[in-house]
């Protein structure tokens, strides 16, 4: 039995898909908040979905129940979900995924979306992702590209990702779509490692720029853009009132790193300890400590 549920099958122009997976790959929350507002903007309808059962250990990502209409409790499954819309550009339809990374058969996820993909006839596959990395947040948001495609890799001049190491599912499925002859693309978003808010609006909102740059297509980002000057606001009073963190950020912005950072994060950057700072897990406590107190002094 297919893992793949298609509740109706989509006539589609030229259709490129899109998707993001929380977990690993999705740093700050900003990939997945990218898709979901992607879909939401778009109004894009809901049209199929992956059977969780064979993809999930429930035990470390348990369902959960929620009350309807006062009366039973629903369980809700972990969701791998895709909606198409015709409406965000003439010259493509998207298809916007939006998933939670497999604890088993990464093979077998990979081939379900690679799956859907051809019985769209999809022929980009742009993933997203983004990593812990040693930056400002007062600076704007670096997003790098890659692609395995050559001549996408040319026409765009995105330069190869030199990393070696442990995968997501992001890179599982890239490379899944070379194997197949599925043209596709990966933009990665850089989130500070002190700032493990969830979501990260300004990082979704640099993924959401780029697709729109990529896909020559304009869409309405009034409320990312708002979302993201908040989350900016926050951020800087909360660093102002930590002369260590600020004194950090400083350094952060003098040094204006101009390497490029490594597409796709090695395991200690993701646990939130930075990239050899001791002080970054502390910094990041203390940080989100600041936070979830100004916000109860919000609400009070």
């Amino acid at each position: 039995m297919s893992a793949l549920i298609i509740d109706e099958l989509p006539t589609l122009t030229n259709p490129a898909l899109i998707v993001a997976f929380a977990g690993w790959n999705d740093a700050g929350g900003a990939a997945t908040h990218a898709t979901q507002f992607l879909a939401a903007r778009l109004q894009a309808r809901r049209f199929a979905s992956l059977e969780p059962e064979e993809f999930y250990n429930f035990s470390e990502l348990r369902p959960q129940v929620r009350l309807r209409d006062g009366l039973y409790r629903e369980v809700i499954w972990p969701a791998n979900e895709f909606h198409y819309s015709r409406s965000a550009t003439a010259q493509r339809s998207l298809v916007i995924g939006s998933g939670i990374e497999p604890h088993l058969k990464w093979k077998t996820y990979a081939d379900a979306i690679l799956d859907l993909s051809r019985q769209c006839g999809v022929n980009l596959v742009i993933t997203l992702g983004a990593l812990l990395a040693d930056v400002a947040y007062s600076r704007p948001v670096r997003v790098a590209g890659f692609s395995s495609d050559p001549a996408i890799a040319a026409q765009f001049q995105l330069t190869p990702s030199r990393y070696e190491g442990p995968t997501g599912i992001v890179g599982v499925l890239n490379d899944s779509c070379r194997r197949a002859g599925i043209a596709s693309l990966s933009f990665w978003a850089n989130v500070p490692h002190y700032i493990s808010a969830t979501p990260n609006p300004k990082a979704a909102l640099a993924l959401v720029n780029h697709l729109q740059s990529f896909l020559d297509f304009t869409m309405d980002t009034t409320e990312l853009r708002a979302a993201t000057t908040d989350f900016d606001s926050k951020i800087a009073r909360a660093i102002a009132e930590n002369p260590e963190m600020a004194s950090y950020v400083r350094q952060l912005e003098a040094r204006d790193l101009q390497e490029d950072f490594a597409i796709e994060p090695a395991p200690k950057s993701q646990e939130g300890g930075g990239n050899g700072h001791a002080n970054g897990k502390d910094m990041e406590e203390a940080l989100q400590q600041f936070l979830r107190q100004r916000k109860k002094k919000d609400e009070e």
